[in-house]
C-alpha cells in the first residue's frame, strides 16, 4: 500500500511515464534485434549501460552511490553480490558498474524485457532443479576466468528491504575455484527523507504490471547503492564466503544479521542523508 503522506504524480503524469516506458523497451528491443549482432562486447555493454540510465530516468530513480567497483585488482575474476528488492535492482545495478547477471529463469518470461535481458549475456539458472546449477557454474567459472565480472542475488528471491536473508553459496562455487573476489553490494530504496520505500518492492503477489504503476506513481525514488570492500575467495569455502557477505550487506543496510529476523530499525543506515 502506498504511504499516502508522500505526494503522488497525477494520472496524466503516470500514463506519460509509463508511455515513455514502453517506447524505451521497443527502443531497447529494437536495438538487441538490430544493431547487437553488429556490436562488440564492449559495444554492446555500452548500448545496455545507456539503455539502463535513460530507463531510471523516466521513472525518476535516483541513485546515490558509495564505494568503488574498482577496488579489485584489474584483470581479476569479480562476482558481485547484492541483496534484491525491486525489478530496477538489475538496471540499478548495471547503470553503475559493468557487468553481466546471473538470473532466475522465471525472468527469461518476461513481457519483451526477458528477451531483452537474455540479450545482455545473461545467465538463467532454474533453482529447482539441482543439475541446473551444474550448469550454470560451468558457464559462471568460465565467464570469471575470461575476465567477465559477473552479478548474482543470492537470496533467491526478493525481500521488502527489511531484512537481508541469507546468501545461498552453490553459485560462489565458481568464483572459489577461479580464485577472483566477491564484490558485495547493499541497495535501498528509500525516500527522500530516508524512509524505507515500500512502494519500490517487488515482493509478494505483486505483478510486473502492478509494480510498475506504482513506480510511475512516485514523483521520485531513492536508491543507496553502497559498494563494500571486496573479499579474496582464496581459502575460503563458499558457505563462509556467502555468510560473510551477506553480514556486510546486512550491516551496510543496518539491518538484522541474516537469518535472525528481529525486527526493523527504525533509522535509516549511517551515512544517508
Amino acid at each position: 500500500m502506498s504511504d499516502s503522506s508522500n505526494a503522488l504524480n497525477p494520472a496524466p503524469i503516470r500514463v506519460l511515464r509509463i508511455t515513455r516506458l514502453a517506447l524505451h523497451v521497443a527502443v531497447g528491443l529494437t536495438l538487441s534485434g538490430l544493431a547487437y549482432p553488429f556490436l562488440g562486447t564492449r559495444g554492446r555493454a555500452a548500448c545496455f549501460r545507456w539503455w539502463s540510465r535513460h530507463l531510471l530516468g523516466i521513472l525518476r530513480v535516483r541513485v546515490v552511490r558509495r564505494g568503488d567497483a574498482g577496488a579489485t585488482p584489474s584483470g581479476a575474476p569479480v562476482l558481485v553480490l547484492s541483496n534484491h528488492v525491486s525489478w530496477l535492482d538489475v538496471f540499478v545495478i548495471r547503470a553503475s558498474i559493468e557487468c553481466r547477471f546471473v538470473a532466475k529463469s522465471e525472468i527469461r518470461q518476461w513481457p519483451l524485457v526477458g528477451w531483452m535481458v537474455g540479450r545482455q549475456g545473461t545467465v538463467f539458472v532454474q533453482r529447482a532443479r539441482r543439475h541446473d546449477t551444474s550448469r550454470v557454474n560451468r558457464t559462471l567459472e568460465d565467464a570469471l576466468r575470461s575476465g567477465d565480472r559477473m552479478a548474482v542475488f543470492p537470496e533467491g528471491t526478493t525481500t521488502d528491504g527489511t531484512e537481508v536473508k541469507p546468501f545461498h553459496g552453490s553459485l560462489l562455487q565458481p568464483l572459489v575455484h577461479a580464485e577472483g573476489y566477491a564484490l558485495p553490494v547493499a541497495l535501498r530504496y528509500r525516500h527522500e527523507d530516508g524512509r524505507l520505500n515500500a512502494d519500490a518492492t517487488y515482493t509478494g503477489d505483486r505483478s510486473l504490471w502492478d509494480s510498475t504503476k506504482l513506480l510511475a506513481a512516485q514523483r521520485e525514488i531513492f536508491v543507496d547503492l553502497t559498494i563494500l570492500p571486496p573479499v579474496h575467495a582464496v581459502g575460503r569455502h563458499r558457505r563462509d564466503l556467502a555468510q560473510h557477505c551477506a553480514h556486510a550487506v546486512a550491516e551496510a543496510l543496518n539491518l538484522p544479521v541474516p537469518g535472525s529476523r528481529s525486527g526493523t530499525p527504525a533509522h535509516p543506515p549511517a551515512g544517508t542523508p
